[in-house]
């Protein structure tokens, strides 16, 4: 039987196989409705947990986490990404913090590789022409795109996501170059034949392709700005499947549009569910609704590791995938 005196709050409805599984083993309580909950929502459903589990959606700042009473000991982030959360605010109240990375890289680079198809081969173009009927038959120079073999990539942040995403990038004759703090294990390397850059803006010029792989970080916000997006080929495109506030989108948005950049696929937006107007109007932008982990098997996984993270800590030890803050 589950324990009464001790209370699981989720934020939003997660998939029914995790909810059924978080029934059995803890006094639960989940979102009736599945809309993100307002910030007084929020502050409510941490006075009230022993633990609470949110998602991307729940902004967790320092100034909440000091409104949320002394009952909140864990925050089990349904997600890998733990960048809308004060991990060292959290820390400094004795409250812990854990995240659910799973084997979903697979699925967000694949995702990764649908983009990058879709925008080089410009699938949006030749969709939308079949869908309004205009479509006149074959002709010999329409939706002319780009090969994808034999360019280079450039994968910012070379952890899970991107090493998965190498490895399908050399399947497809892709030459890899990668940016990140620190160079990967060489067996790694020369398996992938990956070219290291320790400077971002020097592997910008280098490359056709730059595909964002990294967290969100103050050091990586807005990495990709102005300056950033000027050094890359004009023919380059830019694929974003981690965070949207990676990009200055104003900056992006004007390079599409002035023709200094040729194309972008973004799962994530900047302003999150607020869609940019122009971008979703370009031809040669590819819009997706943040679906990088959108399989059923990624987020069964990653219930089940919340689950994990949560019953390690009901029993007294330390959860597994607890999230150290940076001082």
């Amino acid at each position: 039987m589950p324990n009464s005196g001790f209370k699981v709050i989720v934020t939003r409805k997660l998939p029914d196989t995790v909810q059924s599984r978080l029934k059995e083993l803890f006094d639960v309580e989940f979102s009736q409705n599945d809309i993100p909950l307002s910030r007084n929502e929020l502050l409510e459903a941490m006075k009230r947990a022993d633990v609470l589990v949110p998602t991307l959606n729940d902004n967790i700042d320092a100034s909440l986490l000091a409104e949320a009473g002394n009952r909140l000991k864990l925050l089990a982030n349904y997600g890998s990404g733990v960048d809308h959360i004060d991990v060292e605010a959290a820390h400094k109240q004795g409250i812990l913090v854990s995240n659910s990375p799973t084997i979903s890289s697979s699925d967000t680079a694949d995702m990764t590789i649908a983009l990058i198809l879709a925008v080089m081969r410009r699938f949006k173009e030749g969709s939308n022409v079949m869908e309004s009927g205009d479509w006149q038959g074959w002709a010999p120079s329409a939706f002319l795109g780009t090969r994808v073999s034999g360019k280079t990539i450039g994968i910012l942040g070379m952890g899970r996501i991107g090493t998965a995403l190498a490895e399908r990038a050399r399947a497809f004759g892709l030459n890899v170059h990668y940016h990140n703090r620190k160079k990967v294990h060489p067996d790694t390397e020369t398996r992938l034949n990956a070219k290291y850059f320790k400077d971002f803006h020097t592997m910008l010029p280098e490359i056709d392709i730059l595909a964002t792989c990294c967290p969100l970080s103050d050091e990586t916000h807005h990495i990709l700005d102005t300056k950033a997006l000027s050094l890359m080929k004009p023919t380059a495109v830019v694929v974003n499947t981690a965070r949207g506030a990676l990009i200055e989108e104003e900056a992006l948005e004007a390079a599409l549009l002035n023709g200094r950049l040729a194309a972008a696929g973004l799962d994530v937006l900047a302003t999150g569910k607020n869609v940019n107007k122009t971008l979703c109007e370009l031809p040669n932008v590819m819009l997706l609704p943040h679906m990088g982990s959108a399989t059923q098997e990624a987020r069964h996984e990653m219930g089940e590791t919340v689950i994990l993270n949560i019953k390690m800590h009901q029993d007294g030890h330390r959860p597994p995938n607890m999230c150290i803050p940076k001082f």
